[in-house]
This record gives structure tokens, sequence and C-alpha cells, in this order.
């Protein structure tokens, strides 16, 4: 069942749809970091569109990118997996300064823009390719992704179970020019997305 389903919530998502109906070239994979001094996070937290903002607000951090990860499908398209077509998800790849912010720090952002015990999407998205997932690079980076998760879960605002899975990273497929940065591109849209899909209001219900 959706948890909001309001008809002006899904005339909003159609609109959302029909706004990325549009013909996109390959995708490619993001490149490697190229300065030693950077580490990446990647993370699944529904809409893509949502998870870069947060981490661009956040000091240390040097760039993000949206795009598909944890399928095994070639140069997957967005219409591919908003469709549920692929077994990738919708994620974004945070580049960070670890001398400025943590690991731990990035993943703090994390739990307070996603719900992590809604295991059917996020919010008004609904499927696995909406779900929340941390893929962590290295063991360094699962064990503190573990007893965040578990910190998170004994201590955190939520009286659900966590679901939010912690996996392997793989390959990350770089999403389409237009979804970069979107919330700067498109604000208006954006900002209308991000209240009626229903995360705007939990979040701020959440955490006050």
């Amino acid at each position: 069942m959706l948890r909001i389903s309001t008809l002006a919530t899904l005339l909003l998502l159609l609109m959302t749809m029909v706004a990325c109906q549009t013909t996109t070239p390959e995708r490619t994979e993001a490149s490697e970091i190229e300065s030693e001094e950077l580490e990446v996070a990647t993370l699944a937290g529904g809409c893509f569109w949502c998870m870069q903002p947060p981490f661009d607000r956040l000091e240390g951090v040097e760039s993000t990118i949206v795009g598909y990860t944890g399928g095994v499908e070639e140069s997957p398209a967005y219409q591919e997996v908003a469709g549920g077509q692929t077994s990738h998800l919708e994620a974004v790849q945070v580049r960070f300064d670890p001398e400025v912010v943590s690991y731990e720090e990035v993943l703090d952002v994390f739990w307070r823009s996603i719900d992590p015990t809604d295991d059917g999407g996020q919010f008004a998205d609904r499927g696995d390719h909406y779900r929340t997932a941390i893929f962590v690079h290295d063991e360094s980076q699962r064990q503190i992704a573990e007893d965040s998760r578990d910190e998170m879960a004994s201590t955190g605002p939520f009286d659900d179970p966590i679901v939010t899975e912690i996996r392997q990273a793989e390959t990350f497929w770089v999403g389409e020019d237009y979804h970069q940065d979107y919330y700067l591109k498109n604000p208006d849209h954006y900002q209308s997305y991000y209240v009626g899909s229903g995360r705007a209001g939990f979040l701020e219900d959440t955490w006050q």
C-alpha cells in the first residue's frame, strides 16, 4: 500500500515521469577518484534528486554525482531503472575530504535524509529500485556502516526496524546530465516534488 496516496501526489509523479521522457546517451561508469586525499561514499536513498542537496551543503564534500548501481545490467538508463526494469537502485556518490568530514558524519546526513524503516521504496516512490542501501568500498567502511546502523537502531527516533541494506560497492553508472544537480536546474519542480512526495514532511516530523 502507498504511504502517500493523494491524487495530487500521483499527478506530481506522473508529471515527473513525463518530464524525464527523453532519448539519452549510453551511460558511463563513474571515474576513479583522482586525488588520494578524497574518499567516496555510495548511498541509495530513493529518488536521487533528493539525495544531492544535503551532501552538497556538507562542508568537506568535493562533489556529488547521481546514477545507478547495485544491479547487473550494463549501461542502465533512467526510464529502465525508474520503471523497475533493472536490478539497479537510484543512488548518489559523494566524494569528500576525510580530513574535513568523516565517513561517520556523511552517514549521519544519510540517515537524516531517508526513512530507513521502509522496505518498499521511499515515500511516494515505490519499488526495489527506490530502496535504501549503503554501498561500502572497503572493510573499514563496512564496519563503520554497521556500527552506524546499529546505533541508529538503538538510539534513533524510529520505532520500526532499520531495513537499510549494507552492500559491497559495485559499478556505479553515471546518470543522465539532466538529472545531475536537478534541484539547482529546476528548483520549483524539485521543491514541489520534495514536498509532494512526502519526504519533506516526514523528515521535519522525525528530526524536528
